[in-house]
């Protein structure tokens, strides 16, 4: 099969893999905060607990993640237009991403979305290069659920197109 034909086999089969929609919280050094609409994240480890994220070459948030980084997922609730169409835009560099939203200091003091089903926190543990993203393995510290577990009903992301968001 031809990398043409591959590709034309796989577009309408990678985008029927399920994934849920985050809000990823992160720090410069500086001390700017932003958020970015995040569908590529998966667990990937029961002991520690672990998940992986990733977040497109093109995205500045890139320079903020290294090893020991702290970072909030802010899991969207299904139907939740408010944070999708808010996180959605993306934002410039020093912009408030969170103005207007309701928030709550995580033990890292980075934002947790009070409008999210659930808020993780923890760190970067590693990353790896992928295609056209970069992804990362974040180690889960904290969570807390903002509803009871039996009213969550994540929203999920299910791509028309493989090759597209």
């Amino acid at each position: 099969m031809t990398a043409e034909e591959l590709k034309l086999t796989l577009t309408p089969i990678l985008g029927r893999i399920p994934s849920g929609v985050f809000i990823l919280v992160a720090r410069s050094d500086d001390g700017n905060t932003t958020g970015l609409l995040a569908s590529f994240i998966q667990q990937a480890s029961f002991e520690p607990p672990q998940v992986t994220v990733a977040v497109n070459k093109s995205r500045y948030l890139n320079e903020w993640l290294k090893v020991g980084s702290p970072v909030t997922l802010n899991q969207v609730q299904k139907g939740d237009n408010i944070l999708l169409r808010h996180f959605g835009k993306g934002f410039e560099p020093g912009a408030d991403a969170f103005q207007g939203l309701d928030c709550t200091p995580g033990t890292s003091g980075l934002p947790l979305l009070k409008q999210a089903m659930i808020c993780m926190e923890g760190c970067v543990a590693g990353q790896m290069e992928a295609g056209d993203h970069v992804v990362y393995l974040v180690t889960l510290t904290n969570a807390v659920a903002n509803r009871d577990a039996s009213e969550f009903d994540p929203w999920v992301h299910i791509r028309k197109n493989g090759f597209s968001y």
